[in-house]
């Protein structure tokens, strides 16, 4: 007869010291937003996070059986909300501490691809940018200071 094999849990595990991070991912989104273009935003915004600050970018998976899976980001990711004024002081907070960052603008919604995309960002100066989104990577405390007046999104 043969033995089944048990798989185990979360709950079988010792509960570990908490981690806390020295760092922040945060995003912002613009508060008008639909919740399809909260998603597709938030998506785009932190896809570049991995390609620049490999830092951000934990171990591979794998489940019990062995079948792998790519790695993800090693800390939560923050996801909050704001109106178009308080969007625009955390990009220009973000742009002065010098903290890497990714925008998405509302011209992207009307753009299909990679270039098109890049070619709208570089057509607007940014003091002029409309922002629906932001991310941004860095210390705890200057994320904070980034987004400060946005609230945990919903």
């Amino acid at each position: 007869m043969g033995h089944a094999r048990r798989v185990r849990t979360a709950a079988d595990r010792e509960p570990g010291p908490q981690v806390r991070f020295d760092t922040k991912i945060a995003v912002v989104l613009r508060s008008d937003l639909e919740p399809w273009q909260r998603l597709n935003v938030t998506a785009f915004l932190v896809s570049g996070l991995g390609t620049e600050l490999p830092e951000v970018i934990g171990e591979p998976y794998a489940d019990a059986d062995g079948t792998p899976y790519l790695p993800m980001f090693r800390q939560p990711v923050l996801v909050f909300e704001a109106d178009k004024e308080t969007l625009t002081a955390a990009h220009g907070r973000a742009l002065a501490r010098a903290l890497p960052r990714s925008v998405f603008t509302s011209d992207l919604f009307a753009t299909g691809n990679d270039r098109d995309n890049r070619a709208a960002v570089r057509a607007v100066p940014g003091d002029q940018l409309d922002l629906v989104g932001l991310a941004v990577y860095g210390p705890r405390n200057a994320v904070d200071k980034v987004v400060k007046g946005a609230r945990m999104h919903p």
